[in-house]
């Protein structure tokens, strides 16, 4: 009885399958984790109304559009604008937050952040969107078996690359040299006080990263994917550091003659495993990745062709 009514109603059921799907989708994709953002309660709520709001609008689409209705997709760029909306609002947010962190996250850090908060709104409606489109084609079964589909689908464009994907990352010795601090054989900068070089022997560790290519070695030179790292490390172990300290200041420095990377953190936690991990962690940021010898290859091949 209940079946036949799913099947006679195809144009609710839609509805209501497809605005669950994209609002299971939009609660799957919110975590707050070690960095603590959104915050919870006041932030999640904001995201998941937004949610709720995005697999309405991309499950009262369908049937809209197959009664001919064409004025949805009215409505769907107006939602469009207000995601848009929703990622100013995020990175005017983290921009003011990030002016009180010991260690601040960065222009291109926040950039990312807020293109994946307005990304994932989209997802929702494309969930929504799919499941509806099913159950008003083919029947209810179809829309939970989309639904499903769709939430793999969502699943696999929140995993974004880590850091170990461009680079080797290797744990090294820091060395003080009077007041010259190394970290291996990459120079980092000048510590001038006793107090501080103490801090530092005692708190510091010391990472190179290895590019893999010659791609890698142009990302990992981005001032942005320096600081998220250290931005990163600092978050999860905490920083042996306070206002006013420059010296003490995690640093990365880059090795101009082969391209590696090299890290000064200074945790508050002083675990080995710990700060391995979080540095391997690290998101590798859109707005950090370059790709110059496959554009240079590609200029090559038009120049030979043309």
């Amino acid at each position: 009885m209940m079946l036949d009514w799913l099947q006679s109603h195809k144009d609710l059921t839609g509805v209501v399958m497809g605005t669950a799907f994209g609002m299971i989708a939009r609660i799957f994709m919110l975590r707050s984790d070690y960095r603590q953002y959104p915050a919870y309660p006041h932030g999640k709520i904001i995201h998941l109304a937004l949610g709720l709001i995005a697999g309405a609008l991309g499950a009262v689409a369908v049937p809209a559009l197959y009664n001919k209705d064409y004025t949805a997709i009215t409505f769907l760029a107006l939602a469009a604008q207000q995601f848009r909306e929703v990622r100013n609002m995020e990175r005017s947010t983290l921009t003011a937050i990030d002016n009180l962190e010991l260690v601040p996250r960065g222009a291109a850090y926040i950039e990312g952040i807020a293109v994946v908060f307005e990304g994932r709104n989209y997802l929702a409606i494309f969930t929504a969107f799919l499941s509806s489109l099913c159950v008003m084609l083919v029947g209810w079964w179809a829309g939970l078996i989309a639904g499903g589909v769709s939430l793999f689908l969502a699943h696999q464009f929140m995993r974004g690359k880590k850091i170990t994907h461009i680079a080797d990352v290797e744990m090294v010795p820091l060395k003080l040299d009077g007041p010259n601090l190394f970290v291996g054989d990459i120079y980092l900068m000048n510590v001038g006080l006793d107090e501080n070089r103490e801090i530092i022997r005692e708190q510091g560790l010391g990472f190179i990263l290895t590019p893999k290519n010659d791609d890698a070695k142009v990302t990992i030179a981005n001032m942005g994917q320096r600081q998220a790292i250290l931005h990163d490390i600092s978050t999860r172990l905490g920083v042996y550091r306070d206002d006013g300290e420059p010296a003490l200041l995690p640093v990365g420095k880059l090795g101009l003659r082969t391209g590696k990377l090299g890290l000064l953190v200074l945790p508050r936690e002083k675990d080995v495993d710990k700060a391995y991990a979080a540095v391997c962690n690290v998101p590798l940021l859109e707005a950090a990745v370059r790709m110059p010898t496959e554009a240079n290859r590609k200029s090559t091949e038009a120049k030979h062709s043309g």
